[in-house]
């Protein structure tokens, strides 16, 4: 009676594995061929290595990620993205050490089954339990301390015999600590305790270990928290070492304050250099605590690890060792050290590794004495990138120098053409017997222009103030540059990179500068380096500017060696040109600046006086100013959008229906500004306006009640786009417009801001989205020929391309026979949003916070970098590919159709000609 049932499971078992066997993913074979995509955890926060297994590091970053990176290659083996913002704030990492505790396993709320523990947010607060091995989620339980917000986020944490502890200080009055099981989140004691400190300031105190430390006055004040709370406060003299906030120690209750070593458990004072790292470790000799010292030379660009037994301050030789420290790399932190006896009898020794986080973001695993690998974590922070072409080959570099030459010797141009052609037959047959002329640096490193302009490099700018140079094919990292005095502008503005002159200028090398702040000054900073090796141009490359920068634009206008100056705005709304030598193409010149905070707009027209007798020709003279604040000074802007400078428009107007044509409103100075701030009556307000920077006339304006950020813009052509969330009807929104002239223009051919051109007609509409909006961004081709699509980035770090038939303003509610004939689709408030039009499809990128796009050699093809927590690089084509043969188009029956036909023909004509012989004959 059985035997049937088997032969049936039998059955059902051979035909699932058929299925399986026979599933495959459309396109299978495209994916990774035209993309990359390149994860990263971020700038280390707390690490410890996973003494559950050889081959693991658990860190917790300052992008709010949990992950265990592998000690022997540095790639990601789990990664669990935590909350955004605040929320997902690492506070505490506790990775468990068995060996060390391993008397007192379960003893107080310790479990042994999980081995990470780590705390984060604070109204409230998550503490959660992981799984070492897999990075799952193994318990949760939260806290929602009884204080207020700032108090909540001034709170930390700390373990300490298998107990949280939870420490709230009140600045100036007192620290409230409340201990807590750790899996089960009970309190170990009923009554929160209460320890007076009135010495405490919030700029003043660190936690480190147990010990909760301030400086105040000449002294430093220290009070251990896992006490009892009647016990006395420790006090050490600073003597002239000034008042700061004190760095902890890891791993020890220490704290370094300008450059000294306190102890909080003993009376050690240790001198330490200004820039030193130090690291206190108990695995290396049986819980005898080591004192690990990093310094760096950067003169000669060392790294000197040292190492001395706390307790007599015994120097340990076989941990000693100097470590090969580019200049790329900022100054180092040391997290964790893990050393293991290698070998037996005379010849055992200490194999020690070192995890090292760099000031620049860096991961860095040192064993001895040799780094063996680097991870480049800046990339988790990027401000500004863009695609660069890459230089002429050898071959066409000779033949541009030939077509470069227009002295009209012909017996010369003759000359070179001979010797050329000949050197071009010697390298041929120098190649074919294998025996060719070496590569040149870049066709060996694979930097030259290929045939359509898809290859390039990709240059990329973190908030830490690294540069690198990245193959967009690849994903190599050709070079890297590390700018440790630049920062970002006020406000949350990144540094700024603009492309002085592009490598279409042969023999001229590529130039790009970067501007931006200088760290302690607040001055502006340039850094001027060709995009291509990453050189600096003149000198070290970086240029400081005696003033602070507003306002940045590139003349239109090049000087005879190609290069575009670079015209800066200062805080006193004063012009400057870099370099001075090219002030004269700054003439009839107009700017604008926008203050975020009082929503004051103002412009400037910018003029070049050659009879000055000032050391500057240009005269800065404000045109314009307009206020946005609404008068009740609450609306403040947070968004301003300009078009691309780089854009082309190929099509200046729309046909209708009836033939005519619906001419395009394309006004190159329109700028989109929004405003938002708080109402009495709708909650919130948002306000878009379309300002001309050059007349400082408002085109258009239009508001949007209870309606907040994130706010997300595109501005191309005669339209604008941008996302907002509908608070209302709490869901995500993109509204749509387009600018038209009418039937007829007004100038066909040059626009005028001040001719006062009549006012355009507008066409908009709203659209809901089934997800929020992290980034949006219009695609661009060289010419403007290919339709736009917009680039939407999801916050489930998914990246649509959605059609511009969807977002159309003009889509009616009804279908009437003019719209069909248009092409217009009827108007529907959803947007659908498919699995298709996903451009990234499964290489989802988290934390996705911008997307970049480039033209390139093709006029159908655009590359797109989307950045985030992780880097994805493709290429996108809104119109298909339209200028290139399909991969799998037939050569062999092209080749064979044509042969035959052309075989045909030939023979068609013989047999056609001798038929018309013998009619002539008849």
């Amino acid at each position: 009676m059985k035997r049937p049932g088997r032969v049936c499971g039998l059955r059902a078992c051979v035909w699932l594995l058929a299925l399986v066997t026979t599933c495959s993913g459309l396109y299978e074979d495209q994916i990774g061929k035209f993309d990359w995509r390149q994860q990263y955890v971020g700038k280390i926060v707390h690490g410890a290595f996973d003494t559950t297994s050889v081959d693991r590091i658990i860190v917790a970053t300052e992008s709010n990620v949990l992950a265990a990176i592998s000690a022997k290659t540095g790639d990601i083996v789990w990664r669990q993205v935590l909350e955004s913002g605040s929320r997902g704030e690492v506070k505490l990492l506790h990775v468990s050490n068995p060996s060390a505790t391993g008397a007192r396993v379960g003893s107080r709320g310790h479990h042994p089954g999980h081995d990470v523990i780590t705390v984060t947010g604070s109204l409230p607060a998550l503490v959660r339990g992981w799984n070492s091995n897999t990075g799952t989620l193994e318990w949760e339980w939260s806290l929602l301390p009884s204080v207020d917000e700032q108090a909540a986020a001034d709170a930390v944490w700390f373990e300490h015999d298998g107990l949280l502890y939870h420490v709230v200080p009140v600045w100036g009055s007192h620290l409230e600590v409340t201990p807590y099981q750790t899996v089960s989140g009970q309190q170990a004691r009923p009554m929160t305790s209460r320890i007076a400190a009135s010495w405490t300031a919030k700029d003043r105190c660190a936690l480190t270990e147990s010990f909760f430390a301030c400086t105040s006055k000449d002294q430093l004040l220290a009070l251990d928290l896992a006490a009892d709370s009647s016990s006395a406060i420790l006090s050490k003299p600073l003597g002239a070492e000034g008042i700061g906030r004190p760095k902890p120690v890891r791993g020890e209750a220490a704290v370094i304050q300008n450059g000294r070593y306190y102890s909080l458990r003993t009376d050690q004072k240790l001198a330490f250099g200004g820039k030193d790292a130090a690291l206190v470790d108990r695995t290396i000799q049986d819980g005898e605590p080591i004192l690990l010292r990093g310094t760096v030379d950067r003169v000669n660009n060392r790294l000197l690890i040292v190492a001395h037994r706390l307790r007599d301050f015994v120097k340990l030789d076989p941990i000693e060792f100097t470590v090969d420290y580019t200049d790329t790399l900022g100054d180092p932190e040391l997290i964790s050290v893990r050393c293991k006896q290698s070998g037996s009898g005379s010849g055992a020794g200490l194999v020690c590794r070192m995890l090292l986080s760099a000031e620049d973001g860096a991961i860095l695993l040192i064993q001895q004495g040799k780094i063996k690998w680097v991870r480049e974590e800046a990339l988790a922070e990027v401000a500004t990138a863009d695609f660069l072409d890459l230089t002429l080959s050898d071959a066409e570099g000779a033949i541009e120098e030939e077509l470069n030459n227009k002295n009209g010797d012909v017996y010369g141009a003759f000359q070179r053409r001979i010797s050329s052609q000949a050197l071009h037959l010697k390298n041929l047959f120098l190649h074919i017997l294998g025996v060719g002329p070496a590569p040149s640096k870049a066709q060996r490193a694979g930097l030259v222009r290929d045939d359509f302009g898809l290859h390039k490099m990709l240059v990329v700018v973190t908030n830490s103030g690294k540069v690198f140079g990245i193959d967009n094919v690849s994903g190599k990292h050709h070079w890297i540059r590390y700018l440790p005095s630049f920062v970002g502008f006020a406000n949350g503005v990144p540094m700024k990179l603009l492309v002085q002159r592009t490598s279409r200028f042969y023999p001229l090398p590529a130039q790009c500068v970067i501007v931006g702040r200088d760290r302690t000054t607040l001055n502006g900073l340039l850094y001027i380096f060709n995009p291509i090796t990453g050189q600096p141009v003149q000198g070290g490359g970086v240029m400081e500017l005696p003033y602070s920068v507003s306002q940045i634009s590139l003349l239109h206008k090049t000087g005879p060696d190609f290069l575009k100056a670079l015209l800066l705005l200062d805080d006193k709304n004063v012009a400057h040109v870099v370099p001075e030598t090219l002030e004269v193409y700054a003439d009839n010149y107009y700017m604008f600046n926008a203050n975020h905070l009082t929503s004051q707009m103002n412009g400037f027209h910018v003029q070049y006086n050659p009879s000055s007798t000032k050391s500057s020709k240009l005269t800065t003279t404000p045109s314009w100013q307009i206020d946005l604040s609404g008068g009740s000074k609450r609306q403040q802007i947070i968004a301003c959008e300009g078009k691309n400078p780089i854009e082309h428009v190929h099509s200046q107007g729309r046909v209708m229906a009836d033939r005519s044509v619906l001419y395009k409103y394309i006004n190159p100075n329109l700028v989109a500004v929004a405003t938002h701030g708080a109402d009495n009556i709708h909650k919130y307000i948002m306000n878009v306006h379309l300002v001309d920077v050059v007349s400082g006339s408002i085109v258009f304006s239009m508001s949007h009640k209870r309606v907040r950020p994130p706010l997300h813009m595109v501005h191309s052509e005669n339209w604008l786009v941008y996302s907002y969330f509908n608070d209302k009807a709490r869901r995500t929104e993109i509204t749509s417009i387009e600018l038209y002239e009418g039937k007829t223009q007004t100038n066909g051919t040059v626009w005028s801001s001040l001719d006062a051109p009549p006012l355009p007609m507008v066409e908009r509409q709203s659209y809901i989205l089934p997800v929020a909006v992290s980034a949006l961004k219009e695609t661009i081709t060289e010419k403007g020929i290919t339709s736009k699509h917009i680039l939407i980035g999801l916050s489930t770090g998914a990246v649509a391309e959605m059609s511009w038939a969807l977002l159309d303003p003009r889509r009616p509610v009804t279908s009437p026979e003019k719209a069909r004939e248009e092409g217009i689709m009827p108007y529907m408030p959803e947007l659908p949003m498919p699995h298709e039009i996903l451009v990234n499809y499964n290489q989802t990128v988290a934390n996705l916070r911008g997307i970049h796009t480039a033209p390139s050699g093709l006029e159908s093809t655009c590359l797109v970098l989307v950045h985030g927590l992780d880097l994805f690089v493709t290429r996108v084509s809104p119109s298909k590919t339209f200028d290139l043969l399909k991969e799998d188009f037939d050569y062999f029956l092209i080749t064979i159709v044509l042969t035959a036909l052309t075989t045909t023909s030939f023979v068609v004509k013989q047999l056609a000609s001798k038929k018309i012989v013998k009619q002539a004959w008849k």
